[in-house]
């Protein structure tokens, strides 16, 4: 596995100087972020960022994300031109050389918390989800704002998108989906670019929006819609391992001996309630996940492919991006690079050959 970053570029407080300092690190995930929604990248700026990142000593391994503009997910008369524009980003991406792109097809919102400071019993602070608290919050009066949501919807415009979703059902979404996914994936395969999607963050529904990539059915139906490698998935800890229903370890272990897993986000949650959760160290004793039996699902199908920390703690007094400080993801990819290094020693033969190499 490689181990990589996310960065935020420039007006990122963390730089590529710090995150090149982590041991065992290779690379960095990243986007373009001055571009609207909707709109082609150009060629000029995806050349640059790549030069910024491999200057620094690292790779740019993974876009994450190029968003789908609302009209795709929505089904509208104008998706077709929404979808050749990020074909056409797609192509400027394959002709640099990026090899993986990361994206979702979650309604509005990306992921969604209650709070943003929630105090641990060991003084640290992190990023929870409280069922009841949501339950209570209504996003059309503007009051929960997250980073990673499109921060450029005015409260009409909010408005007038949950007036629209009211006519998308799961099932008109999961058509919104195949649309979109039959017209990109061949694009995808001529431009040598592995599109993996992102599971929904949280798997289930939130604010009456419908949610569809939530667990291994649906994976598997997902995968179906367009049977190529191409067609790929983010395994993501957090987001899956959120629902107690979702066995993470096995999903990641079936759906990568199957090639389809081309990126791994690697976090972990303390599950307080029916669909409540705090996220926690990345240790496998802080939470209810087990970090050990997920790095060994890798290892035995040989993943090769980016894994990054995820969210993480403010610890030490660190302040910045709620969920992406530096300390305690550097933690966490030291803690997840050590683990493979154990499993991949464990199960050296006699002949002393070695399975993977981080």
């Amino acid at each position: 596995m490689k181990m990589t970053f996310r960065w935020y570029g420039k007006d990122d407080p963390i730089s590529l100087e710090y995150i090149r300092q982590i041991p065992g690190m290779k690379g960095v995930v990243s986007a373009i972020y001055d571009i609207p929604v909707g709109e082609v990248w150009p060629l000029d700026k995806i050349k640059a960022l790549k030069t910024e990142i491999e200057s620094a000593g690292l790779e740019l391994s993974v876009i994450e994300s190029v968003p789908v503009h609302e009209d795709i997910k929505l089904g509208k008369q104008t998706r077709d031109h929404y979808i050749e524009n990020y074909c056409q980003t797609l192509r400027h991406l394959g002709q640099v050389g990026i090899k993986v792109v990361c994206y979702n097809f979650m309604p509005v919102f990306d992921w969604t918390r209650s709070q943003l400071d929630y105090r641990l019993s060991d003084g640290s602070t992190a990023l929870i989800y409280d069922e009841h608290d949501i339950a209570k919050m209504d996003p059309l009066k503007g009051e929960l704002s997250l980073p990673g949501w499109d921060s450029s919807y005015t409260k009409e415009d909010l408005a007038s998108l949950f007036t629209a979703y009211k006519a998308i059902d799961e099932e008109k979404l999961w058509e919104h989906l195949g649309y979109f996914i039959n017209k990109v994936i061949p694009v995808a395969e001529a431009s040598d670019v592995l599109m993996a999607i992102h599971p929904d963050d949280p798997p289930w529904s939130i604010f009456g929006l419908p949610r569809i990539i939530t667990n291994k059915t649906n994976l598997e139906r997902f995968i179906d819609l367009y049977p190529s490698k191409y067609n790929g998935l983010t395994m993501c800890s957090g987001s899956l391992g959120s629902d107690k229903n979702n066995d993470f370890p096995e999903m990641l272990a079936y759906f990568g001996k199957k090639g389809h897993v081309h990126f791994v986000h690697a976090r972990n949650v303390k599950l307080v309630g029916n669909k409540s959760f705090q996220e926690s160290a990345h240790l496998s004793t802080s939470g209810s996940i087990d970090m050990y039996q997920v790095i060994n699902a890798l290892h035995e199908f040989g993943y090769e492919g980016p894994i990054r920390p995820d969210h993480g703690r403010m610890i030490w007094g660190e302040t910045g991006k709620p969920g992406y400080g530096l300390y305690d993801r550097a933690l966490g990819a030291t803690y997840l690079n050590g683990l493979y290094e154990a499993i991949k020693k464990n199960n050296e033969d006699e002949g002393g050959h070695q399975y993977a190499t981080i």
